[in-house]
C-alpha cells in the first residue's frame, strides 16, 4: 500500500483493486495501445492492396505477437520516458514501438507503424478493450457471484416470517427471503442488460471519413478492412463518426452501472436496517476493534463502506455519461482527460461488490427477534378481517377496522374477541382466527421458491 497515495484506490484499498490494475491503469491503457498499433500494422501486411508493406514471414509475426503479449513494467517505463520528451501519449507508443524493430528484420516496415491513423483510432479501441476485459472478466463475475450468494441467503430464510414496514411503520408481514429476493430479482434484470452491452471501436482517421487512407490507396476497401480489424479485437464496429468514436456506449454502460448501483444501494440500507432492528445478528471478526472507545460494538461497516463506493462510482459515472458524448464539433480534448477516471469508476464499483459480499459474510439471521415484533403487532391482521368483510359485502368494512386498529397496538385476544363478534360464515370467521401476524404471508414463501414463476393454484 502507498500511502502516498492521492486515490484511496491506490492507497488504503490498493490489496483489493489489484486485479483491475492489468485493467484499467495507465499500464493497461499503454499495452492495449501497443496491441492495436501492432495488429493493425499485421493487418495491413495480409493485404495485397497495401503495396508498400511486404507480408511479414512466420518468425517475424511471432516477433511482434511477443511484443504486445510480453508487455511489462520496462516497457511501460520506456513509454512514459519517451512521453516526457514528446508530450505525446500515443505517439510515444509509436515511437517505442519503432525502436524495438529497429536492428530486427522488420527495421524497413517501422514507417508503416500507426499508418493512416490519428491518436484517437488507437485510443478508443484501447479503451473499449479495457472496459471490456474489466467488466467480462473481473466485474461481472464478481457482481453475479454476489447476487448468488444474496439469492442463496433469500432462499434460505423464504419461510422466515417478518413485520414488513412501509413508511417506517409496521405493515402487513411478509418474509425475510421474500424482500430479499427481490433484490435478486431486479439485480439479475440488471445484469442481464449490463452482460449484452456493446463495447464499439472505430479506425476510419481524422475526420472518420478515411481521408487518408483513400489518397494513399483510393482502391483499397478502407471501410471493409476497418470493420475487420475493429470486430477481430473483439469490438463491435461504429462505421460513422467524427474524429472520436461517440462514446455513447460508453454512457450506456455507465447508466447500466447506476441503475445496478441504485438497487445495491437500496439492498445495503435495508440489511443496515435489519442488523439495527436486530433481525440480523452479526458475528464479530477476532481483533477486530468495533469501536475507539465502546467495547460492545460490532457495526455494520461492510454495508455502509459500500454505500460509499456506490455513490463515488455512480457519480463518476454519470459525469462521464453526461460528459463524453458531447464534443466540439469534429472532437475537442476533453474526451480525453475524462475517459481516464473511467476506470475508477469501474473500481469503486467493485469494491462496493466486495465490501457487500464480506458483510453477507458476517451476518445470520435472527428469527426470535423478527417473532418478537410480530407479537407485538397483531393489527396487522386488520387488513385481512376488513377485506373478509368486503367479501361479504358488510358495509364500511375499512371503516371498522380502522376506528379498531389504526395508532393502535392490538393484543390477540382483543382482535379475536372482534371476530367473534363479526356476522361472518363460520368457515371464514374460523379461518381469521387461525390467523396470526406469522402466518400471514401470503405467498411470500413460494413467490421465492418458485423463483418468480407463476405460483401453482391450490
Amino acid at each position: 500500500m502507498d500511502v502516498g497515495a492521492l486515490s484511496p484506490l491506490d492507497g488504503r484499498y490498493a490489496s483489493k483493486t489489484k486485479p483491475l490494475r492489468e485493467m484499467v491503469s495507465e499500464w493497461a491503457l499503454m499495452k492495449r495501445r501497443l496491441v492495436v498499433e501492432l495488429r493493425w500494422l499485421m493487418m495491413m501486411s495480409e493485404h495485397e492492396g497495401i503495396a508498400h508493406l511486404r507480408k511479414f514471414e512466420a518468425g517475424e509475426i511471432k516477433f511482434l505477437d511477443a511484443l504486445a503479449d510480453g508487455f511489462d513494467d520496462e516497457a511501460a517505463a520506456r513509454i512514459k520516458s519517451i512521453e516526457a520528451a514528446v508530450n505525446h501519449d500515443v505517439k510515444a507508443v509509436e515511437y517505442y514501438i519503432k525502436e524495438r524493430l529497429a536492428n530486427t528484420s522488420l527495421a524497413d516496415v517501422s514507417e508503416s507503424v500507426h499508418f493512416a491513423c490519428t491518436s484517437a483510432d488507437i485510443n478508443n479501441l484501447a479503451y473499449a478493450m479495457m472496459f471490456r476485459d474489466a467488466m467480462r472478466n473481473l466485474w461481472q463475475p464478481r457482481a453475479n457471484r454476489l447476487v448468488t450468494e444474496l439469492e442463496s441467503l433469500a432462499r434460505s430464510l423464504a419461510d422466515a416470517p417478518m413485520l414488513a414496514r412501509t413508511h417506517g411503520q409496521p405493515a402487513t408481514p411478509t418474509t425475510m427471503g421474500k424482500e430479499l429476493f427481490v433484490f435478486v430479482c431486479r439485480l439479475r434484470r440488471q445484469l442481464k442488460q449490463i452482460e449484452s452491452q456493446e463495447y464499439l471501436g472505430k479506425l476510419n482517421g481524422a475526420s472518420g471519413a478515411y481521408n487518408a487512407h483513400r489518397a494513399a490507396y483510393p482502391n483499397v476497401n478502407w471501410h471493409q478492412l476497418s470493420r475487420r480489424f475493429v470486430q477481430g479485437l473483439g469490438l463491435s464496429h461504429n462505421p460513422v463518426t467524427t474524429q472520436i468514436e461517440p462514446h455513447d456506449w460508453l454512457a450506456e454502460l455507465g447508466h447500466g452501472l447506476m441503475r445496478f448501483h441504485a438497487i445495491l444501494l437500496d439492498c445495503c440500507r435495508d440489511m443496515w436496517a435489519y442488523i439495527s432492528l436486530g433481525y440480523f445478528r452479526q458475528r464479530p471478526v477476532a481483533g477486530e476493534v468495533g469501536s475507539s472507545t465502546m467495547p460492545h460494538k460490532v457495526n455494520p461497516i461492510d454495508f455502509e463502506n459500500a454505500e460509499a463506493n456506490l455513490g463515488i462510482s455512480s457519480a463518476c459515472l454519470a459525469h462521464l455519461a453526461d460528459k463524453l458524448p458531447i464534443s466540439r464539433l469534429q472532437r475537442d480534448l476533453s474526451d480525453s482527460s475524462a475517459l481516464r477516471n473511467y476506470g475508477a469508476g469501474i473500481a469503486h464499483s467493485f469494491l462496493a461488490l466486495d465490501s457487500i459480499r464480506r458483510g453477507l459474510d458476517k451476518v445470520d439471521a435472527n428469527p426470535p427477534a423478527m417473532q418478537a415484533d410480530l407479537d407485538q403487532a397483531w393489527e396487522v391482521l386488520g387488513e385481512a378481517i376488513q377485506t373478509a368483510l368486503r367479501k361479504h359485502h358488510i358495509p364500511q368494512a375499512y371503516e371498522k377496522l380502522s376506528a379498531l386498529t389504526r395508532g393502535a397496538r392490538m393484543t390477540q385476544a382483543a382482535l379475536q374477541d372482534f371476530i367473534h363478534s363479526l356476522e361472518i360464515p363460520p368457515d371464514d370467521k374460523e379461518r381469521l382466527l387461525r390467523l396470526s401476524p406469522a402466518s400471514y404471508i401470503g405467498y411470500a414463501k413460494e413467490l421465492v421458491l418458485s423463483a418468480g414463476e407463476p405460483l401453482a393454484q391450490e
